[in-house]
């Protein structure tokens, strides 16, 4: 994404994030149910619950609250009936969009997504029809400020740990790595004590889409801020160069 702030971007969306705190919170609580569920309580034999304690604390989740959750849905397990369903589309000028939720109510989740694709003048596709111009990757973003670390020695300790790329940037570092070494890379930083401002799994375009006509800004920030309020939607990816 040349010429922008990739910790800018996470700094914006989590002031986004900030102002509504409780839904960010929902949202990792229903990952943690899953997850939980899935593979039981115990992060340490649980790689997807380690990911999503991850990002819970990249999102300033107090522990207390996540402990909480993991008891909660280990006790509750059965009754833990989210189901993920993901989305693809495109927005104005031909920009790819998608959707992933996790939602205890297929039917409300299809409609209010269609309904954020149409008021934003874009049209929901069928599966697969974006998801090829993207490439799932651990990513990890760690703020400069933050890292006491020297940049060629923490280079070196994500690449031993089987990072992929490592990409320095004017205010942070960028560390990208295939999904299955996701888990082992994050690990060996929290062993070392990097503080990392952003830690997931994602869908990162191959290439970006500039919108110049202010009427396709304004359509796919519409889209995009509809799908913000939805509890249901998880994660929003898309090829849109803001």
């Amino acid at each position: 994404m040349s010429g922008h702030s990739k910790f800018a971007n996470i700094k914006h969306k989590k002031e986004k994030n900030d102002a509504a705190k409780g839904k960010i919170f929902t949202m990792i609580g229903r990952e943690i149910a899953v997850a939980v569920k899935e593979g039981g309580a115990d992060p340490a034999n649980n790689s997807k619950l380690a990911a999503v304690i991850a990002k819970a604390k990249a999102n300033n989740m107090p522990n207390d609250t996540i402990e909480r959750g993991i008891k909660k849905a280990a006790g509750d397990g059965d009754n833990v009936n989210y189901t993920v369903t993901t989305y693809e589309g495109y927005g104005p000028a031909g920009t790819a969009i998608i959707v992933k939720c996790l939602t205890d109510n297929k039917n409300r989740t299809a409609a209010n997504v269609r309904n954020a694709f149409t008021k934003g003048h874009g049209s929901i596709g069928t599966q697969g029809c974006v998801s090829y111009m993207f490439d799932e990757k651990g990513q990890i973003i760690i703020e400069k400020d933050a890292c006491e670390m020297d940049a060629d020695d923490l280079m070196m300790l994500a690449l031993d740990a089987g990072a992929e790329d490592f990409n320095e940037e004017e205010d942070s570092y960028e560390i990208l790595t295939a999904p299955d070494a996701f888990d082992g890379v994050r690990s060996a930083l929290e062993q070392e004590k990097v503080e990392m401002a952003s830690a997931e799994v994602t869908m990162l375009p191959q290439n970006y889409v500039e919108l110049s006509e202010e009427a396709d800004i304004n359509n796919i920030q519409r889209i995009l801020d509809l799908l913000d309020e939805d509890d249901d939607v998880q994660d929003v990816y898309h090829n849109w160069d803001e």
